[in-house]
């Protein structure tokens, strides 16, 4: 897909697709909280960043499995790098905890605001066990939701924003209306400039150094839109269109 102007202006689009973990869902947070309950029942203490690169190298692997279901394994390289007990216990309580992560403190006020606005996508690499609990804690705003589930694939690879736009179409929607939102660069904002949809880069991790537990990017893309929090775009689309 291309749009045939960059970028849309917010009163323009008519869909936002949004990645889901990590733009809404703070699996970060998730993250620590789990190590940090195994590290108190061991006695241990944790360096919690130094925890999220080991996260984020061991994602990279050939042998990663779907979202959050790799928490386990993922667990497994950060117990050889920190001490921690690897255990099957502890690989599935990162896995629970993980699937029951809470949405950030702006994401189901600034959803309710965008749903009057635009039909709302999520695009998520969770498997659809996951995103259903998400979808509840963020208060059902999807008009359509993609998992890696449903696609057979995950982001970046085009094939999941293809079915994404294939839908949209079929509902008589046109793809070129879609603005996406998401955190990762990796995940999101590069494919998506690749393909030629306008982007809006949620940079949650903009008072913190490095990407954290999300894969980096091999080159930084400078978005359409950027924002520190989902709710400094809802303002801004409520002042957009207040302005029409």
């Amino acid at each position: 897909m291309t749009t045939a102007t960059l970028p849309l202006s917010l009163t323009r689009a008519a869909y936002l697709t949004f990645d889901v973990v990590g733009t809404l869902i703070d699996f970060e947070g998730a993250i620590k909280a789990g190590l940090g309950q195994i590290a108190q029942a061991a006695g241990q203490e944790i360096d919690f960043e130094a925890a999220l690169s080991v996260y984020r190298e061991a994602r990279y692997q050939p042998q990663a499995l779907r979202f959050p279901d790799d928490l386990g394994r993922c667990f497994g390289a950060i117990a050889a790098a920190t001490g921690l007990p690897d255990t099957p216990d502890n690989r599935r309580l990162m896995i629970d905890i993980v699937g029951e992560a809470e949405p950030f403190s702006d994401s189901v006020d600034a959803l309710a605001r965008l749903e009057r606005h635009y039909k709302l996508i999520a695009m998520t690499n969770a498997r659809r066990w996951a995103f259903e609990k998400y979808e509840a804690k963020l208060g059902f705003p999807f008009w359509a939701g993609f998992t890696t589930d449903d696609t057979g694939t995950e982001k970046p690879d085009p094939a999941f924003f293809h079915q994404v736009f294939a839908h949209v179409a079929q509902q008589g929607g046109a793809p070129e209306t879609i603005l996406h939102t998401a955190q990762s660069q990796y995940h999101d904002i590069g494919i998506s400039r690749e393909l030629g949809m306008t982007n809006a880069w949620i940079e949650r991790r903009h008072a913190q150094s490095g990407y954290g537990g999300t894969i980096a990017p091999k080159a930084f893309t400078k978005p359409d839109y950027h924002f520190h929090s989902l709710m400094e775009l809802a303002d801004a689309a409520d002042r957009a269109f207040a302005e029409t």
